[in-house]
């Protein structure tokens, strides 16, 4: 079975200047990392998926649990496409080398 993977890229800023701000950014944080997303960098975080349509049916959960400010963005690329992605300065954390869709295919 072939599978054509994709990259749900998640970009969101939120307001973090009362403590209830605080919890409420923490908290979308940690869902986010419970729910299998990786931080590609602060506040860009991605997660893979088998195809397409797995992809479309996360991001209606992922809208049922986001926070009300602030503003959120996300984009889905191929996995093809992600991989063309360049990197200026730095490089690829730990997480991302071992995260990709390498990791999903079955010899």
């Amino acid at each position: 079975m072939i599978y054509d993977f994709m990259r749900l890229i998640l970009f969101f800023d939120l307001p973090v200047v009362s403590k209830e701000d605080r919890r409420i950014y923490a908290t979308f944080r940690k869902y986010l990392i419970k729910n299998g997303y990786i931080m590609m960098q602060y506040s860009v975080y991605c997660k893979i998926f088998a195809n397409r349509e797995a992809a479309v049916k996360h991001v209606n959960v992922l809208q049922r649990n986001v926070p009300q400010k602030g503003q959120i963005r996300i984009l889905l690329v191929t996995e093809k496409q992600y991989a063309k992605i360049e990197i200026i300065v730095g490089g690829k954390s730990n997480q991302e080398q071992v995260v990709n869709s390498d990791a999903f295919i079955k010899l």
